[in-house]
Order: structure tokens, then C-alpha cells, then sequence
């Protein structure tokens, strides 16, 4: 993955064949046209724990219309750092009972979510180029 600079307070990360774009809110200092890393921080953990619930109610031919998650956070108030993550599961009438405790089951695989339980070590070294 590599991260260019494109302009501004712009920062964009470049893998495979995809480009994912950030910025800054304009209270930050940035034109708040791309949503800020952290956003897409979250948003990862959402649609992470979102396709897990998706394929487990496509795989029983559950009604997905009126499926949806609701991620939300709480701030430490000292360090201003989220200390809890809750993402509700909202389903239809349609909805069997019997797969309740098994979908928040099949939520909780996410490996995203996985990876914040048991985080890997982040390394940053330094490199300057002779051009």
C-alpha cells in the first residue's frame, strides 16, 4: 500500500487497483470533500461486521430490505480517544427469532473488530531517498 499527497490536507492510499481518498474537515484545516481516516477507520469496523450479517441472512434467505447497522462510539473524556464501540443490528418484523443470538454471533467474526481485540504492533522507520 503506498500513501500519496495529491494536495492540501489531502491524503489518499493506493493498493491493488483502488484509491482511497481523505481529507480534513474544513475546521481542520482541509476542504472536507473525502471523509477524514477515521471515518474510514470506523466505517471499516461497519461494513466489516455489515457483510458478515449480510451473507448470514443471504445464506437463509432473509429479507435484507429493511436490514441495517447503527455503529456509534463514546469518547473518553480525558483523552478525547473512543474507549467503546457498539454497533446495533436493526432487522425487519421478518426477521426470524431463532437466528438472534446467532447473527450477533456471526457480527462478532469480523476481522477488523478482531484485529482492534488483539492489535498488531506498529512499526515506523525513516527513509531518505537519494534523488
Amino acid at each position: 500500500m503506498d500513501i500519496s499527497f495529491p494536495e492540501g490536507q489531502k491524503v489518499n492510499a493506493n493498493f491493488d487497483d483502488f484509491e482511497i481518498k481523505t481529507d480534513q474537515s474544513v475546521y481542520s484545516g482541509g476542504s472536507g470533500e473525502e471523509p477524514d481516516p477515521f471515518s474510514l477507520f470506523l466505517s471499516s469496523i461497519g461494513t466489516c461486521t455489515g457483510i458478515y450479517v449480510l451473507r448470514f441472512c443471504q445464506k437463509r434467505n432473509i429479507p435484507t430490505d429493511s436490514l441495517k447497522l447503527v455503529l456509534k462510539t463514546k469518547e473518553n473524556e480525558k483523552t478525547g480517544l473512543v474507549e467503546k464501540i457498539n454497533i446495533t443490528i436493526h432487522v425487519g418484523k421478518e426477521f426470524p427469532q431463532k437466528y438472534k443470538n446467532a447473527v450477533l454471533k456471526v457480527a462478532s467474526l469480523c476481522t477488523v473488530k478482531k484485529h482492534l481485540e488483539n492489535p498488531p504492533k506498529v512499526n515506523l522507520d525513516f527513509a531518505q531517498d537519494d534523488e
